[in-house]
């Protein structure tokens, strides 16, 4: 499948799904998910947790509330905080749920983070390997617009370098 690489805050993209960096808990804390969050408002991190836990690699979807967006799929490649760090395998298995579940969904759109990098401790570089290879390999059935989002300057290079070898 094709993606794109664009540079921003997620919470201000517009598109039918979002996906949060999530931990198993879904609590959403900082990274991604505070930034999620101060963008829905409170009510999105209630939703979620209420749907928690889940097991490492798979999702959960709420309402968007007050995002750009119809949902959020939040993607658990990383352990509850300070429980352990992202794994290749949940980095895989929480790229590829949140692709099915954003498709499920019947979303055009999709903006996915860095799964399990930052603060869950997986290497950038690596983790975006993984995820470019997912998002490469994924057959949608409604999804025709995803992009892979980076935050900061040096975040986006990595992203784009990495997509450029993927694809």
């Amino acid at each position: 499948m094709k993606f794109t690489v664009v540079q921003g805050d997620i919470a201000e993209q517009e598109a039918d799904a979002l996906v949060n960096a999530a931990g198993t808990s879904l609590e959403m804390g900082s990274g991604v998910a505070g930034a999620l969050r101060r963008g829905a408002g409170d009510e999105i991190n209630d939703e979620a947790t209420s749907k928690g836990p889940v097991d490492l690699g798979e999702v959960a979807v709420t309402d968007a509330y007050d995002l750009d967006a119809d949902i959020v799929v939040h993607a658990a490649a990383m352990p509850h905080y300070g429980d352990g760090k992202a794994t290749e395998e949940s980095i895989r298995d929480a790229t590829k749920n949140a692709l099915e579940a954003a498709d499920e969904h019947g979303c055009e759109s999709v903006v996915i983070p860095a799964l399990g990098c930052g603060v869950a401790g997986f290497d950038l570089s690596d983790g975006a390997r993984i995820i470019a290879e997912e998002l490469a390999a994924y057959e949608p059935s409604s999804l025709e617009d995803v992009r892979f989002i980076a935050y900061a300057d040096d975040e986006y290079e990595t992203l784009r370098e990495t997509a450029e070898e993927v694809n």
